[in-house]
């Protein structure tokens, strides 16, 4: 404190020469038999509220910076305007393609990143319940595969989707679902990985969760979550990423969670109420 501070001080406590209006003025003793200066008061309050001052600007300080960044954008220089946002669809904010809602994307671009969201897309939709019914399945490979690798694709999840199978999840040889039943199939990748990139391919692994079950009371397949990582081949056609091999594994695998299972009317209800995503990252 400089003793100008000091000085202000001992004014507003009545030791200057002007004195605040009500208050009457006291002279105490001088200690000093010389004429030196008055006693000088203590300094502990003062100190204290120093310290509570200090305390408060801290947290404040604090709490500016842990919020920085929510309000507007517009409101500090040094925010750029194409900053991603908390919830960016992508690693650098930029959103790979541009699609219908309801329609299996398209228009990747030529980059790490396109061929990623390629692959997570084409694993949404290439395990789901809409490659049950046959016609809807060649139409789906049809749409993201290559043309030099679309019959043998449509010829691997043919075999996969065959009569035998279809009885053994509880559908009907046509692939058509049960009265009062629901069939489950989605597949929701929690992260990608890019293995190999070159000019025109890419290899890619789609960590992914998927739902998979017949909801009913009378289901035999009842509705299980399972993880495994999808391995896309794709090939760069000039204009997007297309499909050219698929394989897959299983794991990596969490530790389950002590959540309490829930009944097949529940789930049914959910599948119904919350519609799959289209548009996977």
């Amino acid at each position: 404190m400089s003793p100008g501070d000091e000085q202000g001080y001992r004014d507003y406590q009545g030791y200057g020469d002007h004195p605040e209006p009500g208050q009457t003025r006291t002279r105490l003793p001088d200690p000093d038999p010389y004429g030196g200066a008055p006693r000088r008061p203590q300094r502990s309050s003062s100190r204290s509220l120093i310290t509570v001052v200090g305390v408060v600007v801290l947290l404040i300080a604090a709490i500016a910076f842990a919020n920085r960044g929510d309000g507007d954008e517009s409101a500090g220089a040094s925010v750029k305007s194409d900053q991603p946002k908390a919830a960016a669809t992508a690693p650098t904010g930029t959103k790979p393609v541009t699609t219908n809602p309801g329609t299996i994307p398209s228009g990747f671009p030529h980059t790490t990143q396109g061929a990623q969201s390629a692959a997570a897309n084409y694993a949404v939709v290439l395990w789901s319940d809409g490659m049950i019914d046959t016609a809807n399945r060649h139409s789906i490979i049809e749409s993201v595969a290559d043309p030099s690798a679309v019959n043998r694709l449509q010829s691997v999840f043919d075999a996969n989707y065959s009569a035998g199978f279809l009885k053994n999840v509880g559908l009907n040889p046509d692939g058509s679902v049960p009265r009062n039943m629901t069939f489950v199939d989605r597949t929701l990748p929690a992260g990608t990985k890019t293995t190999s990139y070159g000019a025109d391919t890419a290899t890619v692994d789609v960590w992914c969760n998927t739902l998979f079950g017949l909801a009913g009371e009378s289901s035999n397949n009842p509705v299980t979550s399972g993880w495994s990582t999808v391995t896309f081949k794709l090939k760069w056609n000039g204009r997007d990423w297309k499909v050219l091999e698929t394989s897959q594994r299983t794991g990596p695998t969490p530790i389950t969670g002590d959540n309490p299972v829930s009944g097949a009317d529940e789930i049914g209800k959910a599948v119904k109420e919350f519609g799959g995503f289209t548009y996977a990252r």
